[in-house]
């Protein structure tokens, strides 16, 4: 069973990325994709996609979006996880609520998304300008200054659920006696949100925010629907400028060296994560 398992992530995981990293260092012939060998070419795709001024702009994006997004969707759910575990009327209905956004297809809620920031006809415009609150429509999806944080605001309600999951199953992990003898000591309720919560939800929240880290950086639909990387490149981040340089202008080669840039990136995040979790089991 595992030596099939193992067949399973070498065929379908492992080959492929092996393969993207030596398509990283060809020159691809769109004429003759299939081809397994190449041009060599070094680290000349590397010169040209990392060390061009666009990479610094496409980085710091890239940047701005994962940083937003993995700390506010922790923020809210782990606030929306702490409601959620104590028992109230409505309980289980607003929980199924909170999850539409995570079951729908990513492309439909860019899709919402867009029509919510429509300049002509959104509904977020209509609001703002019926209150006064602005003189004219925001192109939230036009306008440089606005376009990236559209999309992260999108992303980080699509976030939200997931990160409540995680962290409701394990607050409901923490023995009811280390409150209970908390509260014999005396201690108070951010105390014991100090002492006792935080500290048993250390292994949750490094998982939590582990792969919120990778799902994010995997995140594509949405500034597909949204933006295209648009208007100008201002939400162009790295996810999407390696699939405009595969698939629209067909320099596989400096497409595959972003996504081996990623990827190198998220082995980081995960062998972070993989030590924690041991070190956690040893402790």
């Amino acid at each position: 069973m595992l030596a099939t398992a193992i067949l399973f992530l070498l065929v379908f995981a492992g080959i492929p990325l092996i393969y993207t990293v030596i398509l990283s260092f060809q020159e691809i012939d769109p004429f003759k994709i299939n081809r397994i060998v190449h041009e060599w070419v070094g680290f000349e795709n590397y010169r040209d996609t990392l060390g061009s001024a666009k990479a610094w702009s496409v980085f710091s994006n890239t940047v701005i979006f994962l940083c937003l997004s993995v700390s506010i969707q922790f923020v809210v759910g782990f606030g929306l996880a702490l409601v959620f575990v104590s028992r109230f009327v409505g309980r289980d209905v607003m929980r199924g609520l909170f999850l539409v956004s995570w079951i729908t297809p990513q492309i439909a809620v860019g899709i919402i998304w867009v029509s919510i920031f429509s300049q002509k006809i959104g509904i977020l415009n209509y609001a703002l300008t019926s209150l006064g609150i602005v003189d004219a429509p925001i192109g939230w999806l036009t306008d440089p200054d606005y376009a990236l944080y559209s999309v992260t605001i999108a992303n980080i309600w699509l976030g939200i659920p997931f990160n409540m999951i995680f962290l409701t199953v394990g607050l409901l992990a923490i023995p009811s006696n280390l409150y209970e003898a908390a509260r014999m000591d005396g201690a108070n309720a951010w105390s014991r949100f100090r002492h006792v919560t935080l500290p048993s939800m250390i292994p949750t929240i490094v998982t939590v925010i582990s792969l919120g880290i990778i799902f994010t950086l995997q995140q594509f639909e949405l500034f597909a629907a949204m933006t295209s990387g648009g208007p100008a490149g201002a939400s162009l981040v790295m996810q999407y400028w390696s699939w405009e340089f595969s698939f629209l202008t067909f320099e596989i080669g400096k497409g595959s060296t972003i996504a081996t840039a990623m990827l190198l990136f998220v082995t980081v995040v995960g062998g972070f994560y993989v030590y924690f979790s041991r070190v956690d089991d040893v402790v």
